[in-house]
């Protein structure tokens, strides 16, 4: 029984990792760094499943419902802000959005 849980967390773990990746060492596009947020969030969701699932409780499976709905709400305002930009400067560069602070 320890192994069969040994074996669902590694694919999380590379999950998490992928994503760490894509948000640290590839930040020229901002599209990749959203969706590398939303692979951070998919892993924790993930961990809190397979934990809820493993100690008989509910609670876990209570928060990845609710991280499920703020990445929901993140991806949408991400993307919208993403488009305006895009319209805007026909650039979705890290290095361009990062030009507009004051």
């Amino acid at each position: 029984m320890k192994y069969e849980f040994l074996n669902i967390f590694i694919p999380i773990g590379y999950l998490f990792f992928i994503g760490l990746i894509g948000i640290f060492f590839v930040r020229r596009n901002m599209l990749i760094v959203l969706m590398s947020i939303e692979l951070l969030l998919l892993s924790v969701n993930l961990n809190f499943i397979v934990f809820s699932c493993l100690n008989d409780d509910a609670v876990g499976l209570l928060f990845s419902f609710f991280i499920l709905t703020v990445a929901a709400a993140e991806s949408a305002i991400g993307l919208s802000l993403l488009v305006i930009f895009f319209r805007l400067k026909s650039v979705i560069s890290v290095d361009a959005i990062s030009m507009l602070k004051g």
